[in-house]
Parts: structure tokens; C-alpha cells; sequence
């Protein structure tokens, strides 16, 4: 199986969690982007979110993974740009289902709220699983329809 291209990005509450994720996926064999931010200080998380998301639908990287406090900022500022489909997760089932269901393309995780342990079990899970297709195609693609009418 090729391993995907990542991209991983923080703002300043992520910022431990983003890095040790960037170490493991570096690794495991991952060619990995870091889209920063670059230290623990104060930063605005939707900055860091677009260049995210930008690098994903430029096709320098297949997946992304955002790291905040909370990982529901990162997920509603990654929603707002067009082709992403970014999901706030904090168990594995979540992670699972979102790549075989829904093809999500970011993972959001909240630093405050999973370590760093769970926190690389759902990264991985969620850069390995595929989408499953078939029905749930058609269900994006609905998603799509809403996204390109807006």
C-alpha cells in the first residue's frame, strides 16, 4: 500500500500535539508537510486551517491533519473552503467511519482533549483507511451539490 502524502498544520494550542505527529507519521515512512504554525504562541487558528486546506486541493498532499485546542475551530474553518471535508474526532470509530463513509480529507484533533497516544491511533487509522465508495459516492457527491450552490 503507498503511503499518502500528508499535511499537518497547528495553531499555538496544537502546537506540541502537531509536532509529535509530524515526528511518528516522519517515522513511519510519510512524506509529511508541515504548514506550521512554528511555536506555543498566540496565533490565529483559521489562517493556519486555509493554508491546510489550500495544500489539499493544490494536490501537494492527500490528506490533512489539524491540530487546536478543542480540533472544533480547525474543523469549522476547514469546512468553510471548497473540497474539504474535515472531521472533528476523538474516537476511533469516528475516524474509521469518516474516511469509509464519508472520504473525509482532514482529521481535526483537539490537543486539550485527546493526548498523544490516542491522538496518533486516530491519525493513523484515518490515513489508512480508504473509502469504501459505492453508495456512500453518491452521498459526497450530494455533498458536493450543497457545497457548489452556496
Amino acid at each position: 500500500m503507498d503511503k499518502k502524502k500528508l499535511v499537518l498544520a497547528s495553531d499555538h494550542a496544537g502546537f506540541y500535539l502537531k509536532n509529535a505527529l509530524v515526528k511518528m507519521f516522519t517515522e513511519a515512512g510519510y512524506d509529511v508537510i508541515d504548514c506550521g504554525t512554528d511555536s506555543d504562541a498566540s496565533c490565529d487558528y483559521p489562517v493556519f486551517a486555509e493554508k491546510l486546506c489550500n495544500t489539499i486541493n493544490s494536490g501537494e498532499a492527500e490528506l490533512g491533519i489539524l491540530c487546536c485546542g478543542t480540533g472544533i475551530g480547525m474543523s469549522m474553518a476547514a469546512n468553510k473552503v471548497k473540497g474539504i471535508r474535515a472531521a472533528c474526532c476523538s474516537d476511533i470509530f469516528s475516524a474509521k467511519f469518516t474516511r469509509l463513509h464519508n472520504d473525509a480529507n482532514v482529521l481535526c484533533l483537539g490537543a486539550r482533549v485527546v493526548g498523544e497516544g490516542l491522538a496518533w491511533e486516530l491519525a493513523e487509522c484515518f490515513v489508512t483507511t480508504p473509502f469504501e465508495g459505492g453508495k456512500h459516492a453518491r452521498r459526497v457527491g450530494l455533498i458536493h451539490d450543497i457545497e457548489n450552490k452556496q
